[in-house]
């Protein structure tokens, strides 16, 4: 018995005892590649077959080694007796090394999970150096770390540290807001708002509830300094959205008083050396409060209106005046027909005749066509037309004006040759015409042929001429063959 308990120690002392130096050395291999392999500790611990082997190994050398010790004398009648206690006590070694071992392999474990927090933590500082966008599947990944890390190992070390590494993470995440880059940190504040489903929220605490005013604050920021921009469009996803996820926060008590300060801030730039661009600004805030899903921000809409209409009205003046003569037609003809009440809508016609003519005879833009109607004699310009189409005149002058001609149906084109010595000379026949009473000054005019079978070989044709008091005036409209132009002459004829 006494050999067999020595043997238990692992060290194979009971055959040591016997002398049985083979036996011992089997024992100290065996117990040698036990150490071997489960040193250091790891914190998967050792196979459970090999342990069990061991284990085998180790009842086997007892029950050898009881079973030789009753064939042989071991030496003094004393000896079992000491042997028996000894064995007893070294038992203490094996199950001392269970012990130390079991404590090993724990901060074996303790230090992997240390490993990982450290993970986490270097993924995070990586992404906080990019761009969201790019850094979200780390941030992602650290997330889960720390996720099993505070859940699963909630009682270890590293477990115990999620709360704080949490609070770092939710530093990095929204680094943006706290610099002031409220458009960049929407997305990653967004993205917090959702990790408490994602998380035991007694980790979190406090910081669950974290993002809403930051996000809140990045939004009405953000959504403000687009209002008007023409690169954002007239659609303001950051105030909607502000308007929409958070409608009782003070930032978005805020945004109708921005939305108004701005119209009002355009309303006056409309008077300034840039009306187009004011108008055009405008317009997109009128848009935006329109699609804000606040009534009483929508409601607002409605102040921009008066400025715009004033806005198109200095454009179309602004663009006259920069010799911008197609933009000034097109803006003024559309202030027209749009805001039919307005007393300059005559005057914006006007303006717009004038443009169109500088558009093919720079003389007539030198200077906007007089606001008043003057007053004194009126000279008379009867134009026929010589032509199977029918013309359009537009003149501007001391008066400025548009008049239509309808076609002569049994009329022709001429050669350019013959054009200025027949055009509406043959005797008996009557031509269509138009009759204009003007007084002096200098007039330019805009001839423009328009339907009929030949429209689409003929092209406008501008003049110049001067009306004297005292004089009648007549023209002819034609045209040519072989020029595709249109001819018209204001000649005058005739002494009244």
């Amino acid at each position: 018995m006494a050999v067999g308990l020595l043997n238990l120690s692992g060290f194979g002392l009971g055959y040591a005892l016997m002398r049985c130096w083979f036996r011992t050395a089997l024992c100290w291999v065996a117990t040698g590649a036990l150490l071997l392999v489960a040193l250091p500790a790891d914190p998967d611990g050792v196979a459970e077959g090999l342990v069990v082997a061991y284990l085998v190994v180790l009842v086997l050398a007892a029950v050898d080694g009881g079973r030789i010790a009753r064939r042989r004398a071991v030496g003094g009648s004393w000896r079992p007796m000491v042997a028996a206690v000894a064995g007893l006590v070294l038992l203490a070694v094996p199950a001392g090394g269970v012990v130390f071992y079991g404590s090993a392999q724990d901060e074996a474990v303790e230090q992997m999970l240390l490993d990982r927090l450290d993970t986490g933590d270097r993924t995070v500082a990586a992404a906080s150096a990019k761009t969201f966008g790019a850094a979200q599947g780390d941030y992602r990944s650290a997330l889960a770390v720390y996720r099993e890390l505070g859940e699963e190992h909630a009682g270890s070390r590293a477990g115990k540290l999620v709360p704080k590494r949490l609070d770092a993470y939710y530093r990095a995440v929204s680094a943006p807001y706290r610099q002031k880059k409220h458009c960049e940190a929407i997305e990653p504040l967004t993205y917090l708002r959702t990790v408490p489903g994602s998380i035991d929220p007694k980790l979190l605490g406090d910081l669950a509830g974290y993002p809403d005013g930051p996000l809140a604050t990045s939004l009405y920021e953000c959504g403000v300094s687009k209002l008007g921009d023409p690169a954002a469009g007239t659609e303001s996803h950051e105030l909607g959205e502000l308007l929409r996820t958070f409608p009782g926060s003070a930032q978005a008590e805020k945004v109708g008083p921005a939305v108004s300060r701005k119209i009002s801030e355009q309303s006056g730039a409309v008077r300034g050396s840039n009306p187009c661009a004011a108008t055009e600004t405008l317009r997109r805030l009128r848009a935006t409060a329109l699609a804000l899903p606040d009534k009483s921000v929508s409601a607002l809409a409605g102040n921009a209106d008066g400025s715009i209409e004033n806005g198109v009205y200095a454009c179309g003046l602004a663009e006259f005046k920069d010799k911008r003569f197609g933009e000034a037609r097109q803006t003024l003809t559309e202030f027209a027909a749009t805001y039919k009440r307005d007393k300059r809508r005559e005057r914006a016609r006007d303006i717009a005749i004038a443009a169109e003519i500088a558009d093919t005879r720079a003389a007539a833009g030198k200077h906007l066509p007089p606001s008043g109607r003057p007053g004194g004699a009126r000279m008379q310009l009867v134009i026929s037309n010589d032509a199977p189409d029918g013309v359009e005149i537009l003149y501007t002058g001391p008066v400025t004006g548009r008049v239509s001609i309808k076609g002569c149906g049994s009329c022709t084109s001429y050669s350019w040759v013959t054009g200025s010595l027949s055009a509406c000379k043959a005797k008996g026949k009557s031509y269509p015409q138009v009759t204009l009473w003007l007084p002096a000054g200098e007039y330019h005019f805009l001839y423009k042929h328009r339907g009929g079978s030949s429209s689409a070989t003929v092209s406008s044709y501008a003049d110049g001429s001067k009306i004297q008091s005292g004089y009648r005036y007549t023209g002819c409209t034609y045209v040519t063959s072989s020029t595709s132009l249109g001819t018209g002459p204001t000649d005058s004829v005739s002494n009244t």
